[in-house]
């Protein structure tokens, strides 16, 4: 990832940017609102606003209590409307609908969202979009299974189709291997993905959370590794269909969810 004719710098050496604020979402208020556990915001724009969403839970973390809510602010995320909901898990009495991202493309926003039976059971990824008449999300229904969660907002890439990085998780172990993946969208239907779970090194452990840089047929995905603060590091050739195995890249990274992608003026950044 780094190229090592050139020295790293330090991150105590990094300048501050300016005229950075920080601004709170929504505070961690149990007491007030009965939410003890309060995870995973995703933030995305629609029609001037920004939309961000999170997961709650009234109990513990990964339990089948777990709701998917959020809020709108019209100001820039400066302040912040009332708390919606965008799925308690209704479908079912064991089913916990959890954190999510967002995507609007022509005039929808969509939002999609790890969800799970009981404790981290049969792990997939429901869609919705927004009723903006009403407030209400519509449900679309599970549109990826086999483990995957959304973990990164869907980037559309050169061949037409859109890339959501994520994860195929279930209940995590020290020797479990939770490698990253990816789920890729048949055009601009939004209600169909095929998932891609990329290989890993031999004997490396993971809580493959990622994000993906797409250039191209070239897309490179970065994930969590957990074990060491280092970036895991997996390429594709080809529009995210084949992967080389995510094994440990050359840069520091925390031991966190990674955000990444390709700015306008075609700089990487994680």
């Amino acid at each position: 990832l780094w190229d090592e004719s050139h020295s790293l710098p330090k991150s105590a050496d990094l300048p501050r940017l300016a005229g950075v604020e920080f601004h709170v979402i929504k505070r961690h208020e149990p007491a007030d609102d009965g939410y003890p556990w309060l995870h995973g915001v995703g933030l995305g724009w629609h029609k001037g606003k920004l939309y961000a969403s999170f997961g709650h839970n009234r109990g513990a973390e990964n339990t089948a209590t777990e709701e998917a809510r959020g809020r709108v602010s019209t100001d820039g995320g400066r302040t912040w409307g009332e708390v919606f909901t965008i799925d308690t898990g209704t479908d079912a009495p064991d089913l916990a609908v959890s954190h999510g991202v967002f995507l609007s493309h022509d005039g929808t926003l969509w939002a999609f969202h790890g969800a799970f039976y009981g404790k981290m059971g049969r792990i997939h990824t429901r869609a919705y979009t927004l009723e903006e008449d009403t407030g209400r999300w519509r449900p679309r229904g599970v549109v990826v299974e086999g483990g995957f969660w959304a973990l990164n907002q869907p980037v559309k890439m050169a061949d037409g189709n859109w890339i959501m990085a994520g994860a195929c998780v279930g209940v995590y172990s020290e020797k479990t291997v939770n490698p990253p993946a990816v789920a890729i969208s048949r055009g601009d239907d939004f209600t169909r993905w095929d998932l891609v779970p990329i290989p890993t090194a031999p004997g490396l452990g993971m809580w493959g959370e990622s994000a993906v840089i797409a250039d191209g047929a070239r897309v490179v995905n970065l994930a969590r590794w957990g074990a060491q603060a280092q970036a895991l590091v997996a390429v594709s050739a080809d529009y995210g269909r084949t992967w080389t195995p995510s094994a440990p890249g050359n840069l520091p990274m925390a031991t966190s969810k990674p955000a990444a992608g390709l700015l306008s003026t075609g700089q990487r950044y994680l």
